[in-house]
């Protein structure tokens, strides 16, 4: 790898991949996952393997978890979505505690952040439990503005917070690390900076706020079954992610997917009724995006293995010294993450975990999550502050990175200190 002819042709090939990519994702316009499929094979074929197709049907098959987690969990989510759950919860958490605004501010956070935290998907949090708080939250006095960066900063915090984190799964993938542990790390960074930013934002609007507008805009009860009937879907999901957990000895694990399916099957009967065709037709839609970026980020380091460049990534970044090592993550990780977070956490955050081997490597990838996931606020894609600003009103997304900018900095500030403090963090590990 010291051969400076070897050095020079994978910098090329990696700089072709990259350029390609950005070309394709932001020239032309193609979706990241097509992007990184086209950067892909224009890398194998300067690295003189052609368009080696056995490679390439590997690569889509690489995330194949994580695609089922978050295909079954997009089910489940558009279910409690349709039977009219996730609707008559905004409604009792605006009724019941608007004028607690301390308790206020706590339940509609987790709210919030409950889709993405299911789901790995900042995107789902913003688009339902964030779009039926938007109008309620507005109603009670807090900006549009103000409400659009709570939304997105807090279904971000969604993201990292467990149990299901797919950046840590695409960084663990990548260095053969299950996912196994890392609630305690994802919980310690996630819900404390998601209470900090819902309080910082909007407690203040909250104190003295006028239950009757919020509650107007929030949708009508239309199920006849209520109380824990219609919740049984949420109640039965939580519970067997919990319970396996709490006796892995005696409960078998039958994973993540299978769990969501049940969760849905359950909620067909226990509300409004849901075509269950349409209902996956629209998860798809939802998810496609996302599952093809997946498919297109496994083809990506697929062919970065294959021509030696992941390879040189790893080595380059073990070579930095500590310092640099951490200015790099914390400007490469978000900078990268600005176009896809999952991107970012494969082609950067596997490079930089094994860069800090000999830490505890559970909690390093906790945090480097966090500064991948940055980028979901982050022009120029900035995806989250785009779809908080269309459910709130607010015409320039741009005010909303700027609202969400010094928080950003703020989280980037705790991911690295949470790197630095790995060893002192581990107790969080069980």
């Amino acid at each position: 790898m010291n051969n400076p002819d070897i050095l020079t042709h994978g910098w090329l090939i990696f700089t072709v991949m990259v350029g390609v990519f950005l070309l394709a994702a932001f020239w032309r316009k193609q979706p990241i996952g097509i992007a990184l499929l086209f950067g892909a094979i224009a890398g194998a074929i300067v690295a003189g393997n052609g368009i080696p197709i056995r490679h390439l049907v590997e690569g889509i098959f690489t995330y194949l978890d994580p695609i089922l987690i978050i295909f079954t969990a997009l089910i489940f989510m558009r279910v409690i979505d349709e039977n009219g759950a996730l609707g008559t919860l905004a409604r009792i958490i605006i009724t019941r505690f608007a004028t607690q605004p301390i308790l206020l501010v706590l339940i509609v956070t987790l709210f919030i952040m409950f889709p993405a935290m299911l789901t790995g998907i900042t995107t789902t949090s913003v688009l339902t439990t964030g779009a039926l708080m938007a109008p309620a939250l507005i109603a009670l006095g807090v900006p549009a503005l103000t409400t659009a960066a709570m939304i997105a900063l807090v279904s971000l915090l969604g993201m990292i917070a467990p149990p299901i984190n797919l950046l840590v799964m695409l960084i663990g993938q990548g260095v053969d690390m299950p996912y196994i542990g890392f609630e305690g790390p994802l919980a310690l960074i996630a819900f404390p900076l998601a209470f900090f930013t819902s309080f910082t934002l909007a407690f203040k609007h909250l104190r003295n706020a006028d239950t009757s507008l919020a509650v107007a805009n929030l949708p009508e009860i239309q199920s006849d079954k209520k109380g824990i009937i219609l919740f049984l879907p949420l109640i039965v999901v939580f519970l067997l992610m919990i319970i396996v957990r709490i006796f892995p000895e005696f409960v078998p694990d039958i994973g993540a997917p299978l769990i969501f399916l049940i969760g849905a099957a359950i909620g067909l009967y226990t509300g409004k009724p849901v075509k269950i065709q349409r209902t996956i037709y629209k998860a798809l839609l939802t998810g496609l995006p996302v599952l093809g970026l997946l498919a297109g980020i496994g083809i990506f380091l697929q062919i970065m293995t294959l021509t030696g460049v992941r390879g040189l990534l790893v080595v380059t970044v073990l070579s930095l010294p500590i310092a640099l090592t951490y200015l790099g993550m914390a400007i490469s990780l978000p900078g990268f993450g600005g176009v896809s977070a999952f991107a970012s956490a494969m082609v950067f955050g596997i490079p930089f975990l094994l860069s800090l081997l000999g830490r505890n490597e559970i909690v390093v990838a906790a945090g480097i999550a966090l500064l991948a996931g940055l980028g979901d606020v982050i022009p120029p894609s900035a995806i989250e502050a785009r779809f908080a600003a269309q459910i709130t009103g607010e015409k320039s997304f741009m005010r909303v990175v700027v609202k969400c900018l010094p928080f950003v900095i703020i989280f980037a500030l705790v991911g690295l200190a949470v790197i630095y403090w790995a060893d002192k963090l581990s107790f969080l590990v069980p």
